[in-house]
């Protein structure tokens, strides 16, 4: 009896174990055709998250991924180390209310008519723990809080609410981080409903500006283009960015290109096998130049009297906001809901490449392309070195660039000249020791040549004993 209830029973289990196969192969079918599903309707919009797992495991996470003073959106919210920025975040709404022209309750109602969309606009595991109305209230305070922070930085007023000017400073870095971003649209609901909506909409525009790493006169001269519509490097909005992050992507970088490819063309055979820095560059004829147009993606290679290369690279600031701009930046580009052709990515890629050591930073200082607010060029080389780690740059960026630069490599008559005038021409001593070899060949072959074809002294003659006696003059003098 006992063996058969233990048969029976082990009968039973396998006939339940059996019977529950189906039903669990069929939900792990159906959560294959919902990921289809997902990927098929998924928005071209990416939405706001947190920094890929990828970069969450470098040492200095903390310090340049997440904010120094205040904490905007959901991500960081509640944190402890920001409770001065919320202090400083409730006097900045203060403000724009009172700027506004309108009644807080009006504001707040906007913001919690659209939560539903707005809460899209976040990625659901950021958003979850908060229900609609601590969400309504966390955005409306910190949109308007940007909007008021942006409209006093461009025109001086933080000394008017007593916010210090380190504070200002710090939260400058903050704007800019992935994980502090708010969405566009949260920001374009408040300023609709401002009778300063104009002010604060020009504000953006002049802040984004402001922070695009580019020289102030080159910024002048940018602008006076787009004015005559030479350039695309207008920062104009003419379509709703995502968030401030993904305004100053786009300005940096100029208008995207309609059709991009990050998949490599295969019918393209010659690849980029001689990626060298610029000291070698030079030495092979290649010369830097500075680009007139300051957008990242504005590098070109030229040739010119056959053996000199001339590459254009867009001119740069290299400060303390650098590293932490370019860092989201490139986390940006690796959100996987993001379709984008990597353009901070490859840039920095290509810069990379290009700075092996401090003499390479000199060099594009000494071109007019880097301007070193940073430090040391050694700080700033390593800058580059340390952000061009593990990139995966769109192969098909600068591709002509470099295949340009690979065929004057292959051209070695035009290497060797260059190698020839790097040696022997590099500095203005060398110069002026070879116009005087040049010069004492001359008078030497002048002399030989009077003296085989005449029998007196020839002008050359005169000339030699001059030089002679001066020299004698200056050695006993």
């Amino acid at each position: 009896m006992a063996g058969e209830t233990s048969s029976g029973t082990t009968k039973e289990a396998q006939t339940q174990s059996i019977s529950i196969q189906p039903s669990t192969l069929e939900s792990k079918f159906n959560t294959v055709k919902e990921a289809e599903e997902n990927a098929k309707n998924q928005s071209t919009t990416p939405k706001i998250q947190k920094v890929i797992f990828l970069l969450r495991d470098q040492k200095d996470f903390e310090k340049y991924y997440e904010p120094r003073v205040a904490s905007l959106g959901p991500i960081h919210h509640g944190k402890e180390k920001y409770k001065l920025g919320e202090k400083y975040k409730l006097v900045l709404t203060s403000e724009f209310v009172k700027g506004s022209g309108k009644d807080i309750k009006d504001l707040y109602k906007k913001i919690e008519q659209n939560i539903n969309d707005l809460r899209n606009c976040f990625e659901e595991e950021v958003t979850k723990k908060y229900d609609d109305e601590t969400l309504a209230w966390l955005l409306f305070v910190d949109g308007c809080a940007i909007l008021q922070y942006i409209y006093c930085a461009t025109k001086n007023k933080f000394n008017e609410l007593n916010i210090k000017t380190d504070s200002v400073a710090f939260a400058q870095q903050d704007l800019f981080l992935l994980e502090n971003q708010l969405p566009y649209r949260l920001l374009k609901s408040l300023m609709s409903l401002s009778k300063m909506g104009n002010e604060l909409k020009e504000s953006i525009e002049t802040y984004i500006a402001s922070h695009d790493m580019v020289p102030d006169n080159q910024r002048s001269k940018q602008k006076a283009k787009d004015k005559k519509g030479e350039s695309l490097h207008s920062i104009s909005m003419e379509e709703d960015p995502v968030h401030l992050l993904d305004r100053l992507r786009t300005c940096i970088l100029g208008k995207p290109k309609p059709n991009f490819n990050i998949i490599p063309n295969k019918n393209t055979d010659q690849d980029w096998q001689s990626y060298r820095n610029v000291q070698e560059l030079k030495a092979a004829g290649i010369h830097l130049r500075r680009s007139s147009n300051s957008c990242l993606s504005n590098i070109s290679f030229t040739i010119q009297y056959v053996f000199l290369g001339y590459l254009y690279l867009p001119p740069i600031i290299v400060d303390d906001s650098t590293r932490p701009k370019f860092l989201n930046l490139i986390a940006y580009e690796m959100c996987l809901d993001f379709k984008n052709d990597f353009g901070v990515t490859s840039y920095i890629a290509f810069l990379d490449s290009l700075i092996d050591e401090p003499n390479d930073v000199k060099k594009l200082r000494k071109a007019r392309v880097l301007h070193n607010f940073l430090g040391s060029d050694e700080e700033v080389a390593n800058l580059f070195n340390e952000i061009g780690t593990d990139l995966v740059p769109n192969p098909e960026t600068y591709k002509d660039v470099k295949v340009k630069i690979q065929k004057f490599y292959d051209t070695k008559c035009t290497t060797w000249i260059a190698q020839f005038f790097h040696d022997h021409f590099s500095s203005p001593w060398t110069i002026l020791a070879f116009c005087g070899v040049l010069l004492g060949l001359g008078l030497t072959a002048a002399q030989t040549y009077y003296a085989i074809g005449s029998s007196g002294p020839g002008p050359c003659d005169e000339l030699c004993k001059n030089l002679t006696k001066n020299l004698k003059t200056g050695i006993a003098k």
